[in-house]
Parts: structure tokens; sequence; C-alpha cells
């Protein structure tokens, strides 16, 4: 099969990887012409992803029109914020009816929209069709090494879930489908905000106690928000939802912990996205979650002081010692 992928961060990097291994012909869009000029040659993405050997026949392009010629699937690595007008970009230089696949994992901030209604808005109807969404608990460096890794495929209708599943499956990356779109998205996007929660309690050093106790609250609240959009629960019990959130919150690897944790220990939030590279996406989804908790009258506390602490300057020991204050409640209300 033809794909291309659209997007060359480290996951659209290592996703790439993957799919030539599984045997399909591959086209990398690269959005910044030197990134692209130094892995055609160097075949090392050493800005996202340093150190993985990227395969001989794997391609690269800046073209969306070459990348998209021919391309019978179409991956949409790029991040949340620049779905829309990047898949507005490509949807003129799509042929024919390719399946498109969004592993993008965010709320757009202006309408408060995950990545499928997105695409679906850009691409209509025939688009809603034949889109699918890839989430779970992955890295890019693990994928790209050939580790073990599960994930998730959701699509409306069995037989776009299940192509997809055919197309991205091998023996080291398992894929389960699902129907529930609305879980996996919500799933993928507020565990990165819950993840700068336990990021921070790390920073501070309150220990395991306290990051198991931010975990399991966080995913009450990704439960109540995904079931108030339609969502199943036990969606939020999966690879989409626990597994990522798991994930998420205890590795070094994990962008959005790494920010907590440096904010835990007292840098400023200014300080330290000038030194990231690659984005963490829970910074721009809180805003995006806790507006749409807002909108729908979701209750969602971690999620509240997460906002509070990026967004209007409150202390980190504040923002936790307000979390183990509120008032006793029932763990599960009926």
């Amino acid at each position: 099969m033809r794909i291309a992928v659209i997007g060359a961060g480290g996951w659209g990097t290592a996703l790439a990887k993957l799919l030539i291994t599984t045997g399909h012909h591959v086209c990398l869009w690269v959005r910044r012409s030197p990134l692209c000029e130094r892995l055609r040659r160097e075949q090392e993405n050493h800005l996202y992803l340093p150190g993985v050997a990227l395969p001989d026949t794997l391609q690269y392009t800046t073209s969306l029109t070459e990348a998209a010629a021919g391309a019978e699937l179409c991956v949409l690595a790029v991040p949340s914020h620049a779905m829309r007008i990047i898949a507005t970009s490509l949807k003129p230089c799509v042929e024919g009816t390719p399946l498109l696949v969004s592993v993008s994992k965010g709320i757009e901030e202006e309408s408060l929209l995950t990545m499928s209604p997105v695409l679906t808005e850009v691409f209509g109807e025939s688009g809603r069709e034949r889109l699918a969404v890839l989430s779970g608990p992955s890295f890019a460096a693990e994928v790209a090494r050939g580790l073990p890794t599960a994930v998730t495929v959701a699509a409306p209708g069995a037989n776009v879930a299940e192509a997809v599943q055919r197309v991205f499956a091998s023996s080291r990356f398992r894929v389960y489908t699902t129907s529930d779109v609305v879980g996996v998205e919500i799933g993928g996007a507020v565990k990165n905000v819950i993840a700068i929660a336990a990021g921070v309690s790390d920073g501070i050093g309150y220990g395991y106690s306290a990051r198991a106790a931010l975990i399991t609250r966080g995913l009450a609240e990704m439960v109540r928000l995904a079931v108030r959009l339609g969502a199943e629960p036990q969606t939020l019990s999966g690879l989409s939802g626990i597994g990522d959130l798991v994930l998420t919150c205890t590795s070094n690897l994990s962008r959005n912990h790494g920010v907590g944790m440096r904010l835990g220990q007292g840098e400023g939030i200014a300080t330290v996205l000038q030194g990231m590279t690659m984005v963490a996406e829970g910074v721009r989804t809180c805003r995006s979650v806790f507006a749409l908790a807002r909108r729908l009258g979701v209750e969602m506390p971690i999620v509240e002081q997460v906002y509070a602490l990026l967004y209007t300057g409150k202390p980190p020991p504040l923002v936790v010692a307000d979390l183990l204050a509120r008032g006793a409640k029932p763990e599960f209300s009926h």
C-alpha cells in the first residue's frame, strides 16, 4: 500500500518507519526544507528521533501534493493546534478516497473539538466515513526501535477500523479496534493534562502514593468528560484511557510529565517551554479541556488546578494543597 505520513515529528517518523517495515511504500511529508534535506542525507531524524536509523526506502518531501500522490492511506501526525490548517492544505492534494488516520492527541482551542470532527469539517462527510483515530500508550522512540507496543484504532465503521488495523499491525505493534472514537480521543487528550499534574507532584517530591492518587482521580475526570460527550465508560479502562494515562504519568520519556516535574521544582512555564524541541500537547490542551469542562458543566478539579498553575501563575505546592483540601465525598457517585 502507498501511504503518506503527514508530519515528521517523532511520532510521524516512528510510524513511517513502522509502516516501511511492515511492507508498505511510505512518503513522509516534512514541513521545513532544511530538516527534509538532512533526513534525505543522513537517514536519521536528529531533531525529533535521534539515534534511530531510518530505512533507505523511506521517501521525504516538503510538497503535500507529492506526498499525497496515489496514497491509499494518509496518516495525519501533526500537532493538534496545526491539524486544521494542514488538513485544509492537504485536501486538494488528495487523489481519490484514501483512508485517513489521525494520530494527534489534543483538542482544538477555538472550536473545542477533538481531531476527528475537525477533520470531518475539512474533508466532509465522505472523509468522516473513511476516518480512523489511532491512540494508546506508545512512545515514538520505543516504537521506532521495535519495542513491543499495543494501541487502539477507533472508527465508526468496523470495516475502516479493521482495514487500518491490518495496515499497522506487526509482531511488535499490536492493534486493537473499537467504534468509540470519542472515548479514544478524549482519553488521548486529557491524559496529557493529568500527566503535568503528576509531574508537578513528583517534582515537589510528594512520592508514589500521591502520584497514584492523581492518576486514579485523573482517570475519573477523563471518564466524566468522555461520557458527557457520548463515550462508553469502558473505553477509558482500555489502552487509550488508563493505559496511556499510566504511561504518560510515570515515564521519564513523557514530555508532559517532564514539564510538570520542572514546574514542581520551581522553574517558570516560559523557561520550561523555551528549551523544548518537541511539543508538550498538555500545555495547550489544558486550556481547551478547561473551557470544554466549563461549557459542559463537568467537574474536573485536577484540570482546573493545572490550568491555574499554567495560566494564572498559581504556585505548584498550592495547586496540590488545594486538591488535597477539597471537601470529603464518596469515591463513587451514582
